[in-house]
């Protein structure tokens, strides 16, 4: 894959493995993708970590909404960290900011610690601070080894300009991962247009739903799930491949 990899926003098992199956690099195991992602429940870490080969990264994330959190909220950040410590997975990606759009440097650091050895991304809470470059030294500082941003914007190919500033600014001290809106069809433009050398899609299609009894007024509550779809994360990884 010319040294560039592709990490998969699983959702499910199912997900990670399909993920997988497509030739994906890395997982990042969530669950509640329709609200950005939320931290996946133990036994869905530990049945991933059983089966997958490749990285499994998990997204630590107590709640839908903005990235400000309480004493409470971190503690249980903290444990679900403590937990995929212990399960052994290889890294964590969480993210916490200030009320004034900073990184929260004392919060963060304890979360950091809590993930000892294992490998820590700081994930899309990026995205809502005030400076970015002044974000990215912050995040350089804890010791994250990635950052996962669509460069501040709906997504990563309208926030290629700061994307490939941020990579500039990096200077080699920690990846700068695109993400959102990655497909098979953008993928080569984001590569070029960034310089990026990882990068981040759900791959995702929604599935029929195998219920026959439907009742109607409860319709909003009968979707099929949303799975990442193997052949999706196939053409996302030859279109890795086919960059130069």
């Amino acid at each position: 894959m010319s040294g560039r990899l592709l990490e998969v926003a699983a959702n499910s098992l199912a997900s990670a493995l399909a993920a997988q199956a497509g030739g994906a690099g890395r997982v990042e195991l969530c669950a509640a993708l329709e609200l950005g992602g939320l931290t996946p429940s133990h036994a869905t870490i530990a049945m991933a970590r059983e089966r997958l080969r490749i990285p499994l990264y998990v997204l630590i994330r107590p709640r839908a909404g903005d990235f400000l959190y309480g004493d409470d909220e971190c503690e249980a950040m903290r444990r679900d960290i403590e937990t995929c410590v212990a399960l052994g997975c290889d890294g964590v990606v969480l993210g916490a900011l200030d009320a004034g759009g900073e990184v929260d440097l004392e919060r963060c650091h304890g979360l950091v610690a809590a993930a000892g050895r294992i490998g820590v991304t700081f994930h899309r809470a990026f995205d809502l601070v005030r400076d970015p470059r002044r974000a990215l030294d912050d995040v350089i500082a804890l010791g994250c080894e990635r950052v996962l941003t669509s460069g501040g914007q709906a997504s990563a190919l309208e926030g290629a300009a700061l994307i490939r500033a941020l990579i500039v600014q990096a200077a080699g001290r920690i990846a700068i991962m695109p993400g959102a809106g990655v497909t098979a069809a953008n993928l080569a433009a984001l590569a070029a247009a960034t310089g990026a050398r990882e990068f981040h899609a759900s791959a995702k299609r929604q599935l029929a739903s195998g219920m026959r009894h439907r009742p109607q007024l409860l319709a909003d509550m009968q979707g099929g799930e949303l799975r990442s779809d193997e052949a999706q994360v196939r053409a996302l990884v030859r279109a890795l491949q086919g960059v130069g």
